[in-house]
């Protein structure tokens, strides 16, 4: 499937700036960048390898009080849409070191917290079927609320109010395949599926050897979905990360099928 992206973005700083980026489709297995074009002006930037070596991040210093971004992609997504009940887990002994550290907590995904509970609920299960019910139950569980979240809600708070954004349901999704001790981590993402159109976040699990996209929102298939960055959670796949205050302007992000 071929998908264009547009995106438009427009900040004010409190003072001069430095941000730290990560919008560009990544070149990856499962999808192919035909061309792209990212617009930042005449400001100084450096470009650094994303974790776990999926895309690129952009360190880029902003000389004044105001940035307007605009950035253009046309991608092909190759990647299938597998059935995630017919892969098996890895043992864990057998993981990979680049795998392993999404086995562990992290700051908003405390997954030592949800032992109980996914053994109780999702004992009987294994693998990808293990998997596939604990995205089922996120999607049936939670109500999509706009506004009911912000930066600070970790995923206790989003299981006891059983109400998000793709943020949360992506959380979760890694919080309770992590506590099974199948490897998982958060993605950013770009879809012509999302509603409203946004940034979207995803998970992807470590299953038969490799990584697979679920989104426990149910909005996105793994054959519509460009990725742009991975990491433990939210923070590490924030598009903008600022080290002064910043206010949105204006923001737009469109992603269509071609």
């Amino acid at each position: 499937m071929r998908i264009q992206i547009d995106v438009a973005m427009q900040y004010r700083f409190m003072r001069p700036n430095t941000i730290f980026l990560a919008i560009e489709a990544a070149k990856c297995d499962g999808q192919v960048v035909l061309h792209e074009n990212l617009y930042l002006g005449e400001i100084p930037v450096n470009r650094i390898a994303g974790d776990s070596d999926v895309g690129e991040r952009i360190w880029a210093q902003v000389p004044w009080n105001e940035l307007t971004m605009n950035y253009h992609a046309q991608v092909d997504i190759t990647r299938p849409n597998l059935t995630l009940a017919e892969l098996d887990a890895v043992p864990v002994h057998l993981i990979p070191g680049a795998v392993a550290p999404y086995l562990r907590p992290s700051r908003y995904c405390q997954s030592d917290k949800f032992v109980t509970f996914v053994e109780r609920r999702f004992g009987q299960l294994s693998g990808g079927q293990k998997v596939a019910a604990m995205r089922d139950w996120i999607e049936d569980n939670l109500t999509y609320v706009p506004g009911s979240s912000d930066a600070d809600t970790n995923v206790l708070e989003t299981f006891a109010g059983r109400q998000g954004v793709c943020r949360d349901y992506a959380h979760l999704m890694c919080t309770m395949v992590r506590a099974a001790q199948i490897p998982a981590r958060m993605v950013a993402a770009y879809s012509p599926d999302v509603t409203p159109p946004d940034f979207h976040a995803m998970a992807e699990v470590w299953l038969d050897g490799q990584w697979h996209l679920v989104d426990a929102t149910g909005m996105c298939s793994a054959d519509s979905t460009a990725i742009i960055a991975v990491g433990r959670d939210a923070y590490d796949i924030a598009f903008l990360d600022s080290q002064a205050p910043a206010e949105m302007l204006y923001q737009s992000v469109l992603v269509m099928r071609t």
